[in-house]
């Protein structure tokens, strides 16, 4: 099983000056994420949005990361996880950019992939939108896990508020670069969320 993806270049044609790889939530697809890269106004950065490997339950467009129904919950996490590394860890050789360039984000259930996967590889930054942790996912050393920036909405009817305290405070105490925000949102990525996210990436990639 491999891992299926869009892939948009330099609006410029230029070489990237940084990779930025977003994971989508339960139930959407890469092509949901896409629809969003114009209002992030980041034209010399390339994107890579790779689909989630199961189907979605609900919907025959939809792909998911595991299932979060409640009697099969996280069936499919550890395959994803791998997936996910070993697509990550190829993905220099396709792009000529190094994981030290790139950023790795994600919303949702793809926020939780993003702690979960990003504690593990040497990135130059995660971002989690509206995202939560895996139970026991984070066991990276101090100082091991790359600058991350945590957004949540303080209405979120999917993914609670108290989530995105609880991922700071996990990796407050692993000594990691927090940066959060919090909105007057709901379960969405909304303009305030790709504004500080925009500012995230040139700030961490110069």
């Amino acid at each position: 099983m491999s891992l299926q993806f869009i892939n948009v270049p330099t609006a410029n044609s230029q070489p990237p000056a940084g990779l930025i790889v977003t994971l989508h939530g339960w139930g959407a697809n890469a092509e949901d994420v896409a629809s969003l890269l114009p209002l992030l106004d980041l034209p010399n950065y390339q994107f890579v949005l790779p689909n989630a490997p199961f189907p979605y339950p609900y919907s025959p467009i939809g792909r998911a990361w595991y299932d979060l129904r409640a009697e099969n919950m996280y069936e499919g996490l550890a395959q994803s996880r791998q997936l996910l590394i070993d697509f990550l860890q190829s993905i220099e050789s396709n792009t000529g950019v190094p994981l030290s360039r790139t950023i790795l984000s994600g919303f949702s259930q793809g926020g939780a992939m993003t702690l979960d996967v990003g504690s593990k590889l040497p990135l130059a930054g995660l971002v989690v939108m509206s995202g939560y942790l895996h139970p026991d996912a984070v066991t990276a050393a101090k100082g091991e896990i790359s600058p991350t920036l945590i957004s949540h909405g303080r209405y979120d009817e999917a993914v609670p508020l108290k989530a995105a305290s609880k991922a700071r405070e996990t990796l407050e105490s692993l000594e990691v670069a927090v940066e959060y925000h919090e909105f007057d949102t709901g379960h969405e990525i909304d303009p305030q969320t790709l504004n500080v996210l925009r500012k995230f990436v040139v700030k961490t990639i110069a």
